[in-house]
């Protein structure tokens, strides 16, 4: 599966060892990263995605130059916020870390659209479901999917 991860372009120490392990897991079981490509959570769920040796895809608001070092293929759409589109409907599910309005953008995008939301640690939000750990947020993106594919 595709799955997008979203989140600060700016964070704290410890939102940002959760996106790493969370990246790091997503790659362990096989899935494709998507993000905005960025720093903060986006280039920690990259890099943590990069060291299990999955791939990882940064659909950027401007120039192919802004990704991260830690993104696979970078996708340049000159578009800023717009592009929050292309990552949340490229996706097949959506987690959710902490972050501002451009976060809580693709969550409300993810769920006009019936994606699956998995909010770690972030915006408390009728229809996502919570998680407080990386572990817990794939073990309920697991259930979600199951449920959006039935």
């Amino acid at each position: 599966m595709q799955i997008a991860v979203v989140g600060g372009g700016d964070c704290s120490p410890e939102v940002r060892a959760q996106a790493r392990r969370l990246g790091r897991l997503l790659a362990e079981d096989g899935h494709v990263v998507l993000c905005g490509g960025l720093g903060g959570v986006m280039e920690a769920v990259c890099c943590g995605a990069e060291e299990a040796g999955g791939l990882t895809v940064g659909i950027l608001p401007g120039e192919k130059e802004d990704a991260n070092g830690c993104v696979g293929i970078a996708i340049a759409t000159g578009m800023g916020h717009a592009r929050n589109v292309i990552i949340v409907k490229s996706a097949d599910a959506v987690i959710a870390l902490p972050g501002e309005h451009g976060t809580l953008s693709e969550i409300a995008l993810a769920l006009k659209m019936g994606k699956p939301v998995v909010s770690l640690r972030s915006w408390a939000i009728p229809g996502i479901l919570r998680a407080e750990t990386p572990e817990e947020a794939l073990a309920l993106l697991g259930r979600q999917a199951s449920w959006h594919r039935s």
